[in-house]
C-alpha cells in the first residue's frame, strides 16, 4: 500500500470543520490510505494552528493514539540532516514541519505528501531529485 505523508494544513483541515479546505481534505481522505505518516514537528505546528479549538486538539492527539496518523520517530542525530534541508531550501523560507517531512521522505522511500502547501511541496525535492506527489490535486 502507498505510504503517504502529511502535512499541518491537512490536519487542521480535517479536525477544523469552519476551515475552508475542510471538505476538499475529508474528501482527499477517501482515496488515502487508512494510516498517514507524520512527525512531531507537523503536529506541534497543527495543534499550534488548531489552538482557538481544544476540542480539535484532543481529536488530533487521539487520532494519534489510534493509528489515523502514525508519528514516525526523529533521532537526535537527524536534526543536522533537517538542518541542510533548511538550508539548502532557505531562500523559501521553509517551517522546521517541511524539512521534517522532506527528510522523513527520503529516509522512508515516500513520495506521496497530503499538503496544502503546493508552492513549497512542488519546488522541494526527494533524495532521488524527484517531485513530490501531492494531494490534494490542484486547489
Amino acid at each position: 500500500m502507498k505510504r503517504v505523508l502529511v502535512d499541518a494544513g491537512p490536519i487542521v483541515a480535517i479536525f477544523s470543520p469552519a476551515d475552508h479546505y475542510h471538505a476538499l481534505c475529508v474528501s482527499a481522505l477517501s482515496g488515502l490510505p487508512s494510516r498517514l505518516l507524520s512527525c512531531w514537528p507537523v503536529i506541534a505546528e497543527a495543534t499550534w494552528l488548531l489552538r482557538p479549538s481544544q476540542g480539535a486538539i484532543r481529536l488530533l492527539l487521539n487520532s494519534i493514539a489510534t493509528g489515523f496518523i502514525d508519528v514516525l520517530p526523529l533521532a537526535n542525530a537527524e536534526a543536522v540532516p533537517i538542518g541542510k534541508i533548511l538550508d539548502k531550501y532557505g531562500t523559501l523560507r521553509p517551517q522546521l514541519a517541511d524539512a521534517a517531512l522532506v527528510y522523513l521522505a527520503s529516509r522512508e522511500s515516500i513520495d506521496t505528501v497530503f499538503t496544502l502547501d503546493r508552492r513549497g511541496f512542488s519546488l522541494y525535492r526527494s533524495a532521488r531529485n524527484r517531485p513530490f506527489n501531492v494531494v490534494p490535486g490542484p486547489l
